[in-house]
C-alpha cells in the first residue's frame, strides 16, 4: 500500500488484526508500521553494503509531524547512499553514549562493579566501605582520569595524618581491583594504577593480644555491662508499669543482656573472625561432641574447617541458646536478620574497660598467641585459624616458649 505519508493521509489509517506497513509515494524505504495496537511509527527501510535489508527507526507517529519524519528520512537515505549502515552507526553511537555513562567512577561501580562484587566476593561490605569512604572524592571523574600522581598524592597526605601503612594498602587494592575488572570488562584500555606499588612493611609486625590482666578487666568490664543493661530494663519497666504501658522483656533470669558476651567470649576461645561469628548458624554447632563447623562458603579462606569447643565455649553457648531461639543465626539482627555490627557495643566496652589501642579482630590474636605461648605447634593452630598458608600463622612464633633461647644456648657447648 502506498500512499503521500501526510497528516491527513496517517490520520485515516485504522488498525488491523496483524502489522502492516504503508510506503511513502515520493521517497524510497519511508513508510509507516501501524501495530494492532493502533501505535504507529516511522521507519527507513534500506539495503546495506552487503544487501542485507534493515530497517531504520524515524521516530513514533505523534512524537514526530510527518514533515520532518520526511526531512530525516532524506537525510537518513543520503547517508546510505553514500555507504553508511545508519543502523548499525546508531548502534555503536548508543553503545558510546553508554560506556561514557559508564566511564565515571560511580557509574561503573554503581552499574557494574557492586552488582559483580555482591555476587562473588563474601567481603563485598568492607571493599563497599573502602572505596567510597576513601575514593569517593573520585567518583565523578572518568576513569580515565585517575592517575598514579594523584593516588600517590592522597596516600602521602594519608600517612602524613597517621594512616597506618598496612590499612592504606588495603585500601588501595580495593581500588585497584576495581580497575582490574574495568579493564577485563573492556571499560577502560589499560590500567591506571599499575606503577602504584604497595607501601612497604613489616610483615610481621607487632602482635597485640590481651595480657592476662587485661583479659580480667574485659571480663570485668562485660559482667558490669550486662548488670547495667539488666538495671536500666528494670528501671525502664517500672517507669513503663506506673503508667501502664506494656512491659519489655524482663532481662533478670535472662543469662546475658544482649549478643555482646556471647560473642566475646567465643572470639577469645574460638580464634573466630567477625563475620564468622556473624554467619554462625545454630546447625554449624554439635554441643554434644563439642565442635563448631567455619562453612567454607562464610570463611575467608573458602575451605570448612571444624574448631573443638572448650567448657566455656560449651556453657556459653548453652546458656545464649536456652534465652533465644534455637535455629537460624546464633546472633540475630534486627527481624531475625544477620547480624553484621557491633561497632559501636564493642567501642564502649573497650573503652569502659580502658585498654588501649585493641581492636575486636584482636581477640583472634589473642587466641592464637595464648595458644602458641603453651607450646601448641603452630601448623595446629594455622588450622584452627583458617589460615591458608603457614607464614601468616609464624607472626605468632616469636611468643612460643623458650625456642630461640634454647636455640642460642647450643652455642655455649
Amino acid at each position: 500500500m502506498k500512499i503521500k505519508l501526510t497528516n491527513r493521509s496517517i490520520s485515516a489509517l485504522e488498525p488491523r488484526s496483524a502489522a502492516y506497513d504503508v510506503r511513502d509515494t515520493d521517497i524510497k524505504g519511508f513508510l509507516v508500521r501501524v501495530r494492532p495496537s493502533g501505535s504507529m511509527t516511522y521507519l527507513l527501510q534500506y539495503r546495506n553494503a552487503n544487501g542485507l535489508q534493515k530497517h531504520f527507526k524515524l521516530g513514533a507517529v505523534g512524537n514526530i509531524k510527518p514533515t520532518p519524519a520526511r526531512d530525516l528520512a532524506e537525510k537518513k537515505a543520503g547517508e546510505v547512499a553514500h555507504g553508511i549502515d545508519i543502523q548499525e552507526e546508531k548502534k555503536a553511537q548508543r553503545l558510546a553514549a553508554e560506556r561514557e555513562r559508564h566511564g565515571s567512577l560511580r557509574g561503573f561501580f554503581d552499574k557494574q562493579y557492586f552488582p559483580w562484587l555482591k555476587e562473588h566476593r563474601k567481603s563485598w561490605r568492607d571493599t563497599e566501605t573502602r572505596i567510597k569512604k576513601h575514593f569517593g572524592y573520585l567518583f565523578d571523574r572518568h576513569l580515565n582520569e585517575i592517575d598514579a600522581w594523584s593516588i600517590e598524592k592522597w596516600r602521602s597526605e594519608q600517612i602524613k595524618k597517621g594512616a597506618n601503612k598496612n590499612t592504606l594498602n588495603r585500601h588501595m587494592s580495593a581500588l585497584k581491583a576495581m580497575l582490574s575488572k574495568a579493564v577485563e570488562w573492556e571499560v577502560i584500555d589499560h590500567h591506571p594504577l599499575t606503577k602504584v606499588k604497595p607501601l612497604k612493611t613489616d610483615k610481621k609486625g607487632k602482635v597485640r593480644y590481651l595480657s592476662n590482666s587485661e583479659e580480667i578487666t574485659l571480663r570485668k568490664a562485660l559482667q558490669k555491662r550486662d548488670m547495667k543493661i539488666k538495671s536500666e530494663r528494670d528501671s525502664a519497666n517500672q517507669w513503663r508499669r506506673e503508667r501502664g504501658y506494656d512491659l519489655l522483656p524482663d532481662l533478670k533470669r535472662t543469662h546475658y543482656a544482649d549478643h555482646l558476651t556471647p560473642i566475646v567470649l567465643l572470639a577469645l576461645n574460638t580464634g573466630m573472625r567477625r563475620g564468622e561469628l556473624f554467619n554462625l548458624d545454630w546447625a554449624d554447632i554439635n554441643l554434644r561432641s563439642k565442635m563448631l563447623t567455619v562453612e567454607g562458603e562464610t570463611a575467608k579462606s573458602g575451605e570448612t574447617r571444624h574448631i573443638p569447643l572448650n567448657s566455656e565455649v560449651v556453657e556459653t553457648l548453652k546458656n545464649w541458646k536456652a534465652q533465644g531461639n534455637n535455629k537460624g543465626y546464633v546472633f540475630e539482627g534486627k527481624k531475625r536478620s544477620r547480624l553484621d555490627n557491633i561497632s559501636s557495643s564493642w567501642a564502649t566496652l573497650i573503652t569502659d574497660a580502658k585498654i588501649k589501642k585493641f581492636r575486636f579482630h584482636d581477640l583472634r590474636h589473642s587466641f592464637a598467641s595464648k595458644l602458641v605461648m603453651k607450646g601448641v605447634p603452630l601448623n595446629t593452630i594455622r588450622e584452627l585459624l583458617g589460615h591458608a598458608d603457614l607464614k601468616t600463622t609464624l607472626r605468632y612464633a616469636h611468643l612460643a616458649p623458650d625456642h630461640k633461647a634454647d636455640a642460642v644456648a647450643l652455642l655455649n657447648s
